[in-house]
């Protein structure tokens, strides 16, 4: 299984979305919704940016989560994305300040 298929099946899960319902509200026709997130899902195709742009927005996470390769970072990606432009601003400081990094 893909890095993608894994992360996406991960995320509609924690969203309670059926493949079906997701692919919906993603814009794909209903007819065929079910059908493409499951190859989606089982990594037998994989989307084109554009879709990941809309299935990213459906389930509240940045794209860049798809493709995170270990669990840890996919997790800090999205509690990053989730949190309020004041607690990212109060995060970034504390890790740069801890980290000694610049920027």
């Amino acid at each position: 299984m893909s890095i993608f298929a894994k992360r996406l099946k991960e995320a509609r899960l924690h969203a309670g979305l059926s493949q079906e319902r997701l692919g919906v509200l993603a814009g794909i026709d209903e007819m065929s919704s079910s059908a493409r997130m499951n190859q989606y899902e089982r990594g037998k195709h994989e989307p084109d940016f554009t879709m990941v742009e809309r299935l990213a927005a459906v389930l509240e996470v940045p794209e860049s989560y798809f493709y995170a390769k270990d669990d840890e970072a996919a997790w800090l990606i999205v509690t990053f994305h989730r949190m309020s432009s004041e607690n990212r601003c109060e995060t970034l400081e504390l890790v740069k300040t801890r980290s000694g990094a610049v920027g």
